[in-house]
C-alpha cells in the first residue's frame, strides 16, 4: 500500500497542476486509500496468499479422507475446521487494512515531501482533518465483507475436492479467481451505495 500511496501522489500532484491545486492532493491520497485502495489491494492479497492456502490445505485433508476421519469421530469438520478460520479472516482482514491505510498514507506523504516539499506534520493534520470516521469505517465494513468471502470461498472449495493432487490444484486456482472476481464486484457495489 506505500507504493500505492506513492502513486496516488505522482498522478494526483500531475493531474491538479493543470488547475494549480496541487496541495489539494492529500485530500485525493487520504480519501481513496481508506474508502478504496487499502481495502482492495489488501483483499487480493489475502486471496491470493490465504485463500489459496486454506482451499489447498482443507483440499488435501479431504483428498487424504482426513475429513471423514473427524466425522466418525464424531468432530464436526465445519465447526472444528471451518470456524477458526472465518474467525481469523475477520479479525485479520480489518487489522491489515488499518495498517494498509497507514501505509498508504506514509507512501502519499512522502512523495508529497519530495514534490511538493510538504511537512509529514502538516500532511499528518491535513490527512486527520479530512478524513471521518466514516471515511475509515467505510473500508473496515469491505474489509469483513471480503475477509467472509474469502474464508467462505476458499473453505467451500476445499471441502469439494476430487481427483487427486490435480484436483487440488483446480480448487485453489478456482478459489483464488472466485475470491478476487467477488471481491471486486463486492467493492463496486459497495462504492456504488456507499458513496451516494
Amino acid at each position: 500500500c506505500f507504493a500505492i500511496g506513492i502513486m496516488l501522489a505522482i498522478q494526483g500532484i500531475e493531474t491538479l497542476k493543470t488547475f494549480g491545486a496541487q496541495s489539494q492532493v492529500i485530500l485525493g491520497i487520504a480519501l481513496s486509500v481508506t474508502r478504496e485502495f487499502s481495502p482492495l489491494i489488501i483483499g487480493i492479497l489475502v486471496a491470493g496468499r490465504s485463500g489459496s492456502s486454506i482451499a489447498a490445505r482443507i483440499g488435501t485433508m479431504n483428498e487424504s479422507q482426513e475429513i471423514d476421519a473427524l466425522q466418525v469421530m464424531g468432530i464436526n469438520p465445519v465447526r472444528y475446521l471451518a470456524s477458526p478460520i472465518l474467525i481469523a479472516m475477520l479479525i485479520m482482514l480489518p487489522l491489515l487494512v488499518i495498517l494498509g491505510d497507514f501505509m498508504g498514507l506514509l507512501g502519499g506523504a512522502v512523495y508529497s515531501y519530495i514534490d511538493l516539499n510538504i511537512s509529514f506534520a502538516a500532511y499528518a493534520e491535513r490527512s486527520f482533518e479530512i478524513l471521518s470516521i466514516d471515511d475509515i469505517s467505510q473500508g473496515l465494513i469491505k474489509s469483513v465483507v471480503f475477509a467472509g468471502i474469502i474464508a467462505l470461498v476458499s473453505l467451500s472449495n476445499g471441502f469439494q475436492v476430487s481427483g487427486g493432487a490435480e484436483g487440488v490444484g483446480k480448487a485453489t486456482t478456482r478459489s483464488v479467481v472466485m475470491s478476487i472476481s467477488l471481491i471486486v464486484l463486492a467493492d463496486m457495489i459497495f462504492t456504488y451505495f456507499l458513496n451516494r
